[in-house]
């Protein structure tokens, strides 16, 4: 008996003990892949004469960027074409948000509207643009639209504003001095909206009263940046595009890739962020808007306390899915030389200075870096929302 007492005692008997040595061959198996893995990669590049690292960043370029928004010539460094790169990337993308949240949540709404035509127009735009690829989209608004306007002798003219095949051409803002106190001020009464709406949360958990504090606070930033405008002397000037006979000159020009792109990625991901919002509404019980207007509040009042509050914890987590595929999928812009990412980096840079494993993993690093901060903040923003319970 105390024989097979010391047999189940063993070393091996031990649950612990085994997962450690599963473990430990798993970590050696691992080891040993990444290990071949590596000695090939290494001995094929010296085959081909190709050197690694990271010293070709700071090699002349040698070719232009369609669009940069800080200063870029072909004499600059591959490190400076991909920061130009980085941040057309981070614009499209950020834009692409802003402008898909507001299209899905009005066509959301529109799509839950009593009135039976708007109804119809929101399904078929959703349904539509929804089940067409993203790509063919992109290649709509550049070839069949964009492509197709008249050549700048025969732009479209809205006051001072030209539209040709070469893009959209719009006064440019030139700042003067004093501008960096109005961006200040700006500032300033965004943190003191932030105060307003705290003191009113507080005021009304007390007391039971309710203050506009969202209205206050949108008065408060506009009003003061308004007057910090008017006592710095106006410091903006326009620069306006003029016409000549052949072309377009000054002004501030969105080139037809920016604006296909940006068009496509916003509409395309504004319809499927508009079956979130319209899920995230029908998920609040009805009886709820019953009762609020039993109470006296009025529809707009029942939407914006009642309704929203609810639907936001239903819609924010397929939300953060949408932002991080428009994210990711703003990498198709190349396919209308639209000049981000993955076309400067992992195209033209790639193919001049053959670095493989450098400019793939400088491209999969930013795209996993946004990716991540994304989903951070919806997240924070997500617990910001979610019921608390006493």
């Amino acid at each position: 008996m105390s024989e097979k007492a010391n047999s189940n005692s063993s070393f091996l008997n031990d649950a612990g003990n085994r997962a450690l040595i599963f473990q430990a061959v798993l970590l050696v198996l691992v080891v040993l892949a990444g290990y071949y893995l590596f000695s090939n990669l290494q001995a094929n590049l010296d085959t081909r004469g190709i050197s690694t690292g990271f010293k070709f960043l700071n090699e002349p370029a040698g070719f232009p960027i369609l669009m940069h928004l800080i200063e870029y010539t072909e004499a600059n460094t591959y490190g400076r074409a991909f920061l130009v790169a980085l941040i057309n990337t981070f614009v499209i993308s950020i834009l692409g948000i802003i402008l898909a949240t507001i299209i899905g949540i009005v066509m959301g709404l529109a799509r839950l509207s009593n009135n039976w035509l708007v109804a119809r127009l929101a399904t078929v735009y959703i349904e539509t643009l929804r089940n067409l690829p993203l790509l063919l989209q992109m290649f709509f608004w550049y070839f069949a639209v964009l492509a197709a306007m008249p050549h700048p002798r025969n732009s479209i003219i809205f006051g001072d504003f030209f539209l040709n095949n070469r893009g959209i051409y719009s006064p440019s803002p030139n700042f003067q001095e004093g501008m960096g106190f109005v961006v200040a001020a700006f500032f300033i009464s965004i943190l003191a909206s932030f105060f307003i709406i705290r003191w009113a949360k507080q005021r009304q958990q007390k007391t039971g009263e309710w203050f506009p504090a969202y209205w206050a606070s949108l008065a408060t930033i506009v009003g003061v940046t308004l007057i910090a405008f008017v006592l710095s002397g106006f410091p903006v000037e326009f620069e306006l595009p003029n016409k000549s006979r052949f072309n377009v000159t000054g002004g501030m020009v969105l080139i037809p890739e920016f604006v296909a792109v940006l068009i496509a990625l916003s509409t395309y991901t504004g319809a499927f962020i508009a079956e979130n919002v319209r899920a995230g509404i029908l998920s609040v019980n009805w009886g709820q808007t019953e009762a609020s207007r039993s109470l006296g509040l009025s529809d707009t009042l029942t939407q914006r306390l009642i309704v929203l509050p609810q639907a936001l914890r239903v819609i924010i987590p397929p939300l953060t899915n949408q932002y991080l595929n428009l994210a990711k999928n703003s990498s198709l812009g190349g396919a209308v030389a639209y000049p981000e990412l993955v076309l400067v980096v992992m195209g033209t840079t790639l193919n001049q200075t053959g670095q493989a494993i450098e400019t793939i993993g400088l491209c999969m690093l930013v795209y996993g870096s946004l990716s991540l901060s994304i989903s951070l903040f919806m997240n924070w923003y997500n617990k910001r929302m979610a019921l608390v319970e006493r």
